[in-house]
C-alpha cells in the first residue's frame, strides 16, 4: 500500500471515511433526539433515513457513553447525563467572572430590558451571558451558545466592527448574510457603512434587523490593551424606544460596558 493510502494513524482512506461517516451519522441522531425531546428507534430512522439495524447500533453505543437513556416502558431514547458534564465545563470554558455577570443582571434592571454579555470564542461571537424576567424576555434565539447572525445583532455588530477586514471577510464567509428580517442588511456594502458608523460612534443599534418588533443596542467591552473583547447589549421592544429611552439606553449601555471592561482589565492583569 503506497504510504498515500494511509494517515498518521494507519488508517486506510476507507476505513478513515467509515469512520467520519459513523461519527456524523452519531450526531444527527443526537440532533434528531434533542431536537424531538427524545424519539423511538424508528423516528430517528425515518427522520434520517437510516437503516433501522445502524440507528439501533449507535443508539445503544450512546446509551453505554451515557449520552443517551433508555426509556424502556415507552421504547424511546432521550438525552443522557453526559451532557449536562458537557454543559458545566462549556460554562466554564467561556467563564463569565461573577462580577461581570452581576452587572450584566445590573444593566438589565436598570435598563428595564433583557441584557447580553456576548464575547469572542475562536472566530465566533458568542453569547456568553443573559439576564432577563417574565417581563422583559430574552430575544428567543439569544440563549448561551448563540453564534449566529453577527451581521444582523447589535452586539455581532459591535465586534465586527472592531475587527481587521480581513477578519471581516472570514466571518462572513462561513456564516453569510442571511436576511432574517425584510430590515436586515442584504450587502456587504451596506454592512461596510454600518460598521464604521458603529466604529465611529462606539455604540451599535439595531432597529428590527433580528426580529420584528425588536430593538437592540450594544456597546463594546475592553481589556487592557483597549482592544474589543466583547459587547454588553439589551433588547426591547421597538414601540418603547423612544428618543428619550433611547438616549437612556445608551448612558447605562456606557456605565456598564466601562464596569465591565474594569473586571476584564484587572483579570488581565491578574494574569
Amino acid at each position: 500500500m503506497a504510504d498515500d493510502d494511509v494517515d498518521r494513524s494507519g488508517a486506510a482512506p476507507a476505513a478513515r471515511d467509515a469512520g467520519v461517516q459513523t461519527v456524523a451519522r452519531t450526531l444527527a441522531i443526537l440532533e434528531v433526539v434533542a431536537g424531538r425531546g427524545g424519539a423511538t428507534a424508528r423516528e430517528v430512522s425515518q427522520a434520517l433515513g437510516y437503516p433501522l439495524p445502524t440507528v439501533y447500533r449507535l443508539l445503544q453505543a450512546l446509551v453505554q457513553a451515557d449520552y443517551l437513556v433508555h426509556m424502556r416502558g415507552e421504547r424511546r431514547f432521550e438525552l443522557g447525563y453526559a451532557f449536562d458534564r458537557l454543559g458545566a465545563a462549556l460554562h466554564r470554558q467561556v467563564g463569565v467572572p461573577a462580577p461581570v455577570r452581576g452587572e450584566v443582571a445590573r444593566l438589565h434592571e436598570q435598563a428595564s430590558a433583557a441584557a447580553y454579555l456576548a464575547v469572542y470564542r475562536g472566530a465566533d461571537v458568542v453569547v456568553a451571558h443573559v439576564v432577563d424576567c417574565s417581563d422583559h424576555p430574552r430575544l428567543t434565539p439569544l440563549a448561551f451558545g448563540f453564534h449566529e447572525a453577527a451581521h444582523a445583532t447589535a452586539f455581532g455588530k459591535i465586534m465586527l466592527a472592531a475587527m481587521a477586514p480581513e477578519a471581516v471577510d472570514e466571518y462572513l464567509e462561513v456564516h453569510g448574510m442571511q436576511r432574517m428580517t425584510h430590515a436586515t442588511m442584504g450587502t456587504r456594502e451596506q454592512l461596510d457603512a454600518h460598521l464604521a458608523t458603529v466604529s465611529r460612534r462606539g455604540i451599535a443599534w439595531e432597529r428590527e434587523e433580528f426580529v420584528p418588533g425588536m430593538t437592540c443596542a450594544a456597546v463594546g467591552v475592553r481589556d487592557a490593551a483597549g482592544a474589543v473583547v466583547g459587547a454588553v447589549a439589551i433588547s426591547a421592544p421597538s414601540e418603547t424606544v423612544d428618543a428619550q429611552r433611547e438616549h437612556c439606553i445608551e448612558r447605562l449601555l456606557r456605565d456598564a460596558a466601562s464596569d465591565v471592561s474594569r473586571h476584564y482589565r484587572l483579570r488581565g492583569s491578574a494574569a
